[in-house]
């Protein structure tokens, strides 16, 4: 058992394309935690770009697992291009970042924990949308 002010803070990153349903973002999670055999409950917070704060699926995940979902700029975003394992020009041209859920994870994890952060799970994509967790102590 650990304890919670020294378990890492564990949070996942979110892209998905406009109207992707929760029930594939709730897929992709589960999936991903699954084969890292990371539980749920370890999940302190969920990310993405400020760009998808209206988006219904992001939001509706948020508050069925009771986690708080906080967005970040493209700016922000931007400097975590150097930790990315996949720049994609697409997203960079849609949103101004080379990747939406790995930058998402980083920065938020760096925000919570004040400390440097690491992808513990890179990019992973599924239908519609793609998921990252990163880790910071």
């Amino acid at each position: 058992m650990t304890d919670a002010s020294t378990a890492p803070t564990l949070v996942v990153g979110l892209g998905c394309q406009r109207g992707c349903p929760v029930s594939t973002l709730r897929a992709l999670l589960d999936q991903a935690l699954q084969a890292h055999h990371i539980e749920l409950r370890h999940i302190k917070a969920l990310a993405s770009i400020d760009l998808k704060r209206d988006e219904p699926g992001l939001v509706e995940l948020a508050e069925q697992l009771g986690l708080q979902l906080m967005y970040f700029s493209s700016e922000q975003l931007a400097g975590y291009q150097p930790q990315l394992s996949h720049q994609s020009q697409i997203a960079f041209e849609r949103t101004g970042c080379y990747g939406v859920a790995e930058s998402a994870a980083l920065a938020l994890a760096e925000h919570l924990a004040q400390a440097p952060a690491k992808l513990l799970i890179s990019r992973q994509k599924y239908a519609q949308a793609t998921l990252a967790l990163a880790s910071a102590a």
